[in-house]
């Protein structure tokens, strides 16, 4: 092979930052030549070897950039811990279909009976499929958006937050919103609204986040957005983790925790209950 051919080609190979195709080249070729591949199939090796290596950096860098707090997958859910989820329905949601149609899914139920689970799982099949996903606890997420519009840069964040196909809002109702937070929190519902789709989780039915705005007004125009394109799941059961507890003796039936556990599953309402505001 001639010298200065082959530094040509590794040079320009370089240049195009086709990384993994320079890499084996000499490797392959070596390898190709003994197994009497042909030109077209040696190109289209090298070619396939790169479009995987980048793919697979992409979806590298979209989930570090989507923040989740935790790994968790569709495929390690436990769903026979969980009688009241129906697989069929967390199946079709995860064919992704509400990406594309800019629709939102809520994961209504007692706390840890999978809520965050099952977006984050959904989230890490949106970035398989080459979607742009933010995870954010909604605490968290107000703040933020609260802060930024103290220094009048709230239509900044809210643009920034509008690039992603799906946004994930972490643990609705843990904690009230300040009337300035609720009011920014609406602005992104807003912006949001029929363009790209939004994941929900909440330990409060619907007719309980007027509490979370502390503004009924506020509430009904937030669900009015959220609701009009969207898939209600509501998970009842016992929190996975008590169940943990029982099992290796550390709660009791009849304990506080389990006691709380069961207060809270009792407020998951039927559809039509969630919607009416007091």
């Amino acid at each position: 092979m001639n010298g200065l051919v082959y530094e040509h080609v590794h040079h320009n190979l370089k240049l195009l930052k086709l990384t993994t195709f320079e890499s084996i080249l000499d490797n392959y070729l070596e390898l190709a030549a003994k197994e009497g591949q042909s030109t077209i199939e040696i190109i289209d090796y090298l070619i396939d070897q790169e479009l995987q290596s980048k793919d697979a950096r992409s979806q590298a860098l979209r989930t570090r950039i989507a923040g989740f707090p935790v790994e968790k997958r569709l495929e390690d859910f436990k769903f026979d811990c969980q009688p009241s989820l129906d697989q069929a329905v967390i199946k079709e949601i995860a064919s992704l279909r509400f990406i594309h149609n800019a629709e939102n899914i809520v994961f209504l139920g007692p706390p840890g009976v999978g809520k965050t689970h099952l977006a984050i799982g959904l989230g890490i099949e949106a970035i398989k499929a080459g979607f742009r996903v933010q995870f954010a606890n909604a605490s968290s997420m107000i703040e933020k958006l609260e802060k930024a519009d103290q220094e009048n840069r709230l239509e900044e964040k809210l643009r920034n937050l509008s690039r992603f196909h799906l946004l994930i809002i972490d643990e609705m109702g843990y904690l009230p919103f300040e009337e300035s937070g609720a009011h920014c929190f609406f602005q992104l519902i807003s912006k949001r609204y029929e363009k790209t789709a939004t994941i929900f989780t909440s330990n409060k039915s619907f007719g309980e986040w007027g509490d979370i705005f502390r503004d009924n007004v506020i509430a009904s125009a937030i669900l009015d957005r959220i609701l009009h394109h969207c898939t209600t799941v509501n998970i009842r059961g016992d929190s996975y983790r008590l169940k943990e507890r029982r099992r290796y003796g550390l709660a009791q039936p009849g304990s506080l925790e389990s006691i709380q556990s069961e207060k809270q599953n009792a407020k998951v309402l039927s559809r039509s209950e969630e919607i009416s505001l007091p």
